[in-house]
């Protein structure tokens, strides 16, 4: 597996993002090895809210919830899935499968014996962190689940079918105009070259490009059977389960449904739709949805704010 890793000097002054970068390797099934960047702030003997982003972000689109929750007390992790942000990024898009994900992720969530978790997860970071979940659900005390979903190839939004025709299309992969896009609020001009920093040319966008086409929206997509698995264990799970969709997002609207019905812990939280929540959410709400987290938090642990 060729293997490129974007020059430090691409994440040079980026604005609102001092984290000191954290690397931990993984091993792929075929050898080779995988350099997986992540942030963790916060004190270390606080149990850690696990931020996961999705597609085509990086932990960039957490900037504003470190400080947040770090200020309440909480440790907070963030990791750049692979072909994202600061982790290495396999430069054939063959390299890129949704088990491959949920194996290197599930390493990593391992080799850092992370337990007592709160997962926040939106987009792709749902998709794999539930898997996660599902893979080793005693090191999860709660989720917040996001603008997500966990298919099992039973079709698609209207919103989805539109992204993967114009990723599948677009001549030039243009990822910061595609998390503006995806904002109910206009980026600034650094905000989304931050977003276009971990990608100097095409080349490293192979796993963006690939990324929706590996979503099981029909019965014949790798990983339905993985995710009906996976649904067993959520079905199941009984600690706490909140939800906070955003009402702009075209992708995932009413996606919350299936999670308040069918995961044990969901029933009688206090799930948010969440009023001009696009897409990637966490640019539109972050004081509210870590209001939320740090809320779940202390209520599920009797800890007063």
């Amino acid at each position: 597996m060729e293997v490129l890793r974007t020059p430090d000097e691409r994440f040079a002054g980026l604005a609102d993002y001092p984290f000191a970068p954290h690397y931990l390797m993984v091993t792929d099934a075929d050898g080779t090895e995988l350099r997986i960047h992540y942030v963790d702030e916060g004190p270390r003997d606080a149990a850690p809210i696990l931020l996961m982003h999705g597609e085509p972000s990086w932990s960039y689109l957490y900037r504003k919830f470190v400080p947040i929750l770090v200020a309440r007390g909480h440790r907070v992790i963030a990791p750049d899935l692979i072909g994202f942000g600061k982790s290495d990024k396999p430069a054939a898009r063959s390299d890129y499968t949704y088990e491959r994900h949920v194996a290197w992720m599930s390493d990593w969530l391992a080799a850092l014996d992370l337990t007592d978790i709160t997962l926040f997860c939106q987009d792709w970071g749902g998709l794999i962190g539930l898997r996660l979940v599902a893979a080793f659900p005693d090191r999860f005390a709660r989720l917040i689940v996001s603008n997500t979903g966990l298919p099992v190839g039973s079709g698609s939004s209207e919103g989805f079918d539109a992204w993967l025709a114009f990723s599948q299309n677009v001549p030039q992969f243009p990822v910061g105009f595609i998390v503006n896009g995806g904002t109910t609020r206009d980026l600034t001009a650094a905000e989304i070259a931050a977003y276009d920093a971990p990608f100097p040319d095409e080349t490293y966008k192979e796993g963006a490009r690939q990324f929706p086409t590996l979503v099981p929206i029909t019965p014949d997509h790798p990983s339905v059977a993985e995710n009906r698995t996976a649904w067993a264990v959520l079905e199941r799970f009984e600690r706490p389960v909140l939800t906070a969709f955003g009402d702009k997002d075209a992708v995932t609207k009413g996606g919350e449904r299936a999670f308040i019905d069918r995961i044990p812990g969901a029933r009688g939280q206090p799930h948010r739709i969440i009023a001009g929540g696009g897409h990637f959410i966490q640019e539109d709400a972050p004081e509210e949805l870590c209001g939320l987290i740090d809320d779940l938090i202390r209520a599920d642990t009797g800890v007063a704010a």
